[in-house]
């Protein structure tokens, strides 16, 4: 069947545009709550899918690959703005991956039916890079390709329109879908927006006999990327991605490491207890705020003082930008102090990122499209993307950077190799050589495995460590904070022993409720895959929550609680006296956490911005604007 290319002699709104903008709004809701979830999803609930449990994962790989899947699906738009004018049309481009989108929500809310959960959330992450990264630069193209010369005017209404529905999604997922984890579990968490994301796929299709469909233009499009226009054009902005690529370095971390802190922080705001997730669900209505305030107040206002050019705006957004992760760093401080502040602290640094992103990504989005040539457009657009996707990758690799590899579980993984397949299912205790590969030595280590995985390690000089732990134990009631290092040492006479290959062990206070015991072991190396000792946690029991009216729509235990009964892991009459943990590690620690990890990404974003003040004097803008 044949459909319109060009558009017809309209001066009103063209008739496809309600299908794209209730497709944009479902499956920005689908998008932002699979995401909003994910971080607290793999460090939480990913090791209990299966019947048998698994080992939690870390805060900083759960980051690592957070920051990669970002990557990923800011990664692919290339792919689809190619897919789209070279072979489909965008139409066709659109339609297909969004099959594909749907594909991946399918596959994560059936991890823990059948098979190993990690490879259905690995398949699911892949597919919705693909559909999500590949259709978003068709959307947005697609919209103005409904347009004609007589209704152009009515370009920017819907295109306000459009992001009007892409907040009002992100911020009514980011609400709803923490929630459905917290108390229905991940199979509802990751299944409603796959619900969402099948509808947003048929909106958009009951608009098929409503749409321009403009089509694909073939190799031409590669002609113009390659022209004397085009590579200089993408040269010229080069700079200009490196700089906005570190601002979303920092502003993706507001999935991952903004929510591992607010756990630790009194989450009580406006009379509501929130969920650690749902916070940044607050930058949507910051964002639909202060883009009107500052349009129409903020730039006027500082213009008539001093001249606001695009770059000068991207300029002062960097600074604000740093001094939003200054102020998370200051909280971290705090909560590794044993403090443990109010919400609104984060909600303010939130404020700030917000200002930062309506100065620099709204700007220097709109900036790169104007230094544009005018066939160059759409390929402009994606090489933003590229740039969003390049600090996404940054966060990631710093993250797999600072974790330290564990030698036991690295020898574990070889001996479960070396079992019978019949023999890796059943409980069973594993010697392993530790350091000299030798078994039955003195810095062996015994692990017990169920399943393929360990449940529990024994490292050498137990008996070293475990003096240091009763007196722990003995002075930690159940709402106590772990004391600083100087206090716990001097109580203990500034020794604390040796472990068994002479290396003092230290204690080492990370925040109010986790401390270690740790020591540089048989390589006498510190920060080492060797190094061993306890991890130690003292959790407080929780205050009791108060009452809600949405009490009346959830049970009574959270899905993480009950599955940890049904699991076996928890009891339902267990104590306060359970509330002080240890696990003992040979490496897998971190080199860099806590405030100054955040103030790393403090120093450089600052760095970042001084650096862009020279670009600022040195670029000749020229502006590229359609007839």
């Amino acid at each position: 069947m044949s459909y319109r290319t060009s558009p017809a002699d309209l001066k009103g709104m063209p008739p496809g545009v309600p299908h794209i903008i209730g497709n944009e709004a479902a499956e920005r809701f689908s998008f932002y709550g699979m995401k909003a979830v994910l971080a607290v999803f793999m460090t939480n609930y990913l090791h209990l899918m299966d019947a048998t449990p698994g080992t939690p994962m870390s805060t900083t790989e759960a980051t690592a690959h957070y920051h990669q899947f970002n990557f990923w699906v800011y990664a692919t738009p290339i792919f689809g703005a190619l897919l789209a004018d070279i072979f489909l049309g965008k139409y066709r481009t659109i339609i297909l991956l969004s099959i594909v989108y749907c594909a991946g929500h399918a596959a994560l809310a059936l991890m823990g039916t059948s098979g190993y959960s990690g490879n259905w959330l690995i398949a699911g992450l892949v597919l919705i890079a693909i559909g999500s990264g590949g259709i978003k630069p068709c959307v947005s193209a697609h919209v103005g390709d409904q347009f004609g010369a007589k209704n152009a005017l009515l370009l920017p209404r819907v295109f306000n329109w459009f992001y009007f529905s892409i907040n009002i999604g992100a911020f009514v997922s980011m609400l709803l879908t923490p929630w459905l984890l917290e108390w229905y579990g991940p199979h509802w968490a990751f299944g409603v927006p796959g619900v969402l994301m099948a509808i947003a796929t048929f909106v958009f299709w009951l608009g098929r006999h409503r749409f321009i469909h403009v089509p694909a233009h073939g190799l031409g499009y590669l002609r113009e990327m390659f022209s004397r226009k085009g590579l200089p054009a993408l040269m010229k902005l080069a700079p200009l991605y490196l700089f906005v690529a570190i601002f979303w370095a920092l502003f993706d971390q507001t999935g991952s490491t903004w929510i591992f802190q607010s756990q630790d922080m009194d989450r009580r705001f406006l009379g509501m207890d929130w969920l650690p997730s749902q916070i940044q669900s607050i930058n949507s209505i910051f964002v639909l705020t202060f883009i009107p305030l500052f349009a129409y107040v903020i730039y006027p206002g500082i213009s008539r003082i001093w001249t606001l050019t695009p770059l000068r705006k991207i300029s002062l957004g960097l600074f604000v930008m740093a001094g939003s992760f200054a102020l998370i760093a200051l909280i971290q401080e705090w909560i590794d102090a044993g403090q443990r502040p109010n919400i609104s602290w984060q909600i303010l640094a939130y404020a700030l990122l917000t200002i930062s992103e309506v100065m620099v990504s709204i700007v220097a989005l709109e900036f790169a499209y104007t230094q544009s040539p005018k066939t160059m457009k759409s390929t402009v657009m994606c090489f933003y993307l590229l740039a969003v996707a390049l600090g996404n990758q940054i966060v990631a690799q710093i993250n797999h950077y600072i974790q330290i590899p564990s030698a036991a579980n690295e020898q574990l993984e070889t001996a479960i190799q070396g079992l019978e397949p019949d023999w890796r299912d059943s409980p069973r205790s594993v010697i392993l050589g530790g350091y000299d590969e030798i078994t039955g030595t003195d810095d062996d280590f015994i692990a017990r495995i169920a399943k393929g995985g360990s449940s529990s390690i024994e490292i050498p000089g137990s008996e070293q460590y475990g003096k240091t732990l009763e007196k722990l134990r003995t002075i930690l009631g159940p709402t106590d904070h772990f004391p600083e290092d100087d206090a716990f040492l001097a109580a203990n006479g500034n020794q604390l022993g040796d472990d068994p290959w002479g290396n003092p062990i230290r204690y080492e206070r990370l925040n109010a409720t986790t401390a270690r015991l740790i020591s540089a072991g048989p390589d006498k190396t510190p920060n080492t895959l060797w190094d061993q000792g306890y991890l130690l946690t003292n959790t407080p029991p929780e205050p009791p929550a108060k009452s809600s009216w949405t009490d009346k729509l959830h049970p009574e235990k959270s899905w993480l609680e009950r599955r940890q009964e049904t699991l076996g892991l928890k009891s339902s009459e267990q104590g306060i006296e359970d509330h002080f943990e240890f696990t003992p590690f040979s490496g897998g620690q971190v080199k860099l956490q806590g405030a100054p990890y955040f103030r790393f990404f403090t120093w450089l974003m600052l760095g970042t911005a001084v650096a862009f003040i020279p670009f600022t004097l040195f670029y000749k803008p020229r502006d590229i604007l359609q007839d």
